[in-house]
């Protein structure tokens, strides 16, 4: 009986080391695992409107290739100057030229990567529930009268791309000067959607592609597209971009990724590379 609790326990030992160098092997492959995962990232700075729309088209993209997109989201201005300062973003998506020719000036982008990608439009937005309803936008547009004691939501006129197509159509129509001291103005598009939506703003100017992912609001009146410069999207590489990065800006130039910007609402301004 002591001879074979012996045995059993000699065998056991042999076991116990024929296992561990197939243990250690198994281990190697999990270790390198998050150095290979760090090959496979891009990190993408992008206007705060365009989160929903390019969420679906980074996974659409991770599904295809098995690259990760980490994206930031918020104003163009913001992102600019974290690129100005060494923020380490890939791909930068604005929300107008002129924050990209800001990051351009600094020589933070490659200027060759830089197209033209998307088109948008800014409508008068209301809460669901407002009393509100189907507003014509034109010459002597009385914004100020509209609003009441409310306020009118939209982001910060002196930087935020979407404040600053809204401040240029309200001029264009005479309704700024009224309006002014009634504007609530927002550190990017989704918080003044936001103040809308939760009832802090009696009315709200934002895009119409965030008009539409909100069911805290509805859209009132749609602004003319003559009365403020045309709402251009670029996208470009950085001047820092990870290896990988061409590919995935020619993935948001694909029909593939078209089909999901116009589901959202934007125009696709560029003719589908694939």
């Amino acid at each position: 009986m002591k001879l074979f609790a012996r045995s059993l326990f000699s065998a056991l030992l042999v076991g116990a080391f024929l296992a561990a160098p197939a243990s250690a092997k198994d281990a190697k492959p999990s270790a390198m695992a998050p150095a290979a995962a760090q090959d496979k990232t891009l990190t993408v700075f992008a206007a705060a409107s365009m989160k929903n729309a390019l969420d679906d088209v980074d996974n659409a993209y991770t599904a295809k290739t098995g690259v990760k997109i980490v994206a930031s989201y918020a104003a163009s201005s913001a992102l600019a100057k974290q690129i100005e300062q060494g923020a380490p973003a890939d791909v930068f998506v604005s929300a107008d030229t002129a924050w990209m020719d800001y990051v351009k000036d600094k020589k933070a982008i490659n200027k060759p990567s830089r197209v033209n990608l998307l088109g948008n439009s800014i409508v008068l937005i209301a809460p669901k529930d407002s009393k509100i309803d189907k507003v014509t936008i034109d010459q002597g547009f009385d914004l100020a009268k509209l609003a009441g004691d409310g306020k009118v939501a939209t982001g910060d006129v002196k930087a935020v791309p979407v404040g600053k197509y809204a401040k240029a159509a309200l001029e264009k129509l005479g309704a700024w000067t009224a309006v002014e001291p009634k504007m609530a103005m927002a550190e990017n598009v989704r918080a003044a959607l936001a103040l809308v939506a939760r009832n802090e703003a009696a009315l709200g100017i934002v895009y119409s592609t965030d008009a539409k992912v909100e069911p805290g609001v509805k859209i009132v009146g749609t602004f003319p597209a003559n009365s403020h410069p045309p709402i251009v999207y670029p996208v470009a590489a950085t001047s820092t971009a990870h290896k990988g990065t061409d590919d995935y800006l020619a993935f948001l130039r694909s029909s593939e990724a078209k089909a999901i910007f116009e589901k959202y609402g934007f125009s696709f301004l560029v003719s589908p590379t694939t």
